[in-house]
């Protein structure tokens, strides 16, 4: 698996050329005044999947640590659940293909769906069928560490955002964050931080997810594959992704910003300051 890890650090590499790269010549009107300037632009890479020689989806992502983003991909897809079950990946970034060999078979027949994620996301389960409740006992967290988790989220992604127009998510606990990961797509942040995991052999049943983006029930259903308990946003969640929620025992939690809040499911195991 050396290849792997070698290829972390071409994707931290590739980070510093896409932001030289990225930069495009806009015309700024500022209270109807027009000048010429510079913006740095979200990069939009295609990348085809070719697993056991077999021609399998595109994903459309940003295009750094993809090692992360392919590993966690297919562990949330259901074919992995470990880095022994990925016998080879290598990745062309001029034509965008990524050549994987796994240790399972893929079913003769993949019925893809069309996720909403942004740039299109894909998923070849329906979310119910997603579904891995690995516990329905009860979980607890702490508000004031919800805010701090999701506070760490906002000061990393302003520390290493030049531009507008990403998705960031972190995994934490009581502790504070310990994942990090951005992308174009939504759920592509929480494939990266699966595949992180499985790197750095981290468990993250019961952890927190904090995320950005809309909270729709692909991402809870990845969520709940991976264990985790509680999900926030900085916005709205879909009315399938409470449903799901309220099935699979996750806490989830809707415009968290500053020190307000709306829970939407299982607000008993998230703990609220006293009132006096």
């Amino acid at each position: 698996m050396s290849g792997l890890l070698d290829a972390n650090k071409a994707g931290n590499q590739r980070v510093v050329e896409m932001e030289v790269k990225s930069a495009r010549k806009v015309v700024r009107v500022v209270r109807g005044q027009a000048e010429q300037g510079e913006r740095r632009v979200v990069e939009e890479y295609p990348l085809r999947l070719r697993v056991n020689g077999r021609e399998l989806a595109t994903l459309v992502c940003s295009s750094h640590q993809l090692n992360f983003l392919l590993a966690g991909f297919f562990r949330l897809q259901g074919f992995i659940d470990s880095l022994d079950d990925i016998l080879s990946m290598g990745v062309c970034r001029e034509y965008g293909l990524a050549d994987l060999r796994i240790r399972a078979e893929l079913p003769d027949r993949l019925q893809p769906t069309l996720t909403s994620g942004c740039g299109t996301g894909i998923t070849y389960n329906l979310p119910r069928k997603f579904l891995n409740f690995h516990r329905l006992t009860s979980r607890s967290y702490r508000s004031e560490e919800l805010f701090r988790l999701m506070k760490e989220l906002h000061d990393l992604a302003e520390q290493y955002r030049s531009h507008g127009g990403i998705h960031s998510a972190a995994i934490g606990d009581a502790d504070g964050l310990i994942l990090y990961a951005e992308d174009i797509g939504r759920h592509n942040t929480l494939d990266r931080l699966a595949g992180e995991a499985l790197f750095r052999q981290i468990e993250l049943q019961d952890k927190m997810l904090v995320t950005s983006g809309r909270v729709s029930t692909e991402m809870v259903a990845k969520a709940a594959r991976l264990g985790i308990g509680l999900i926030a946003s900085r916005t709205s969640p879909t009315d399938e992704a409470i449903e799901l929620c309220e099935q699979a025992g996750i806490t989830l939690v809707g415009y968290l910003r500053g020190s307000s809040m709306e829970i939407y499911s299982h607000e008993e195991q998230l703990k609220l300051p006293s009132c006096h």
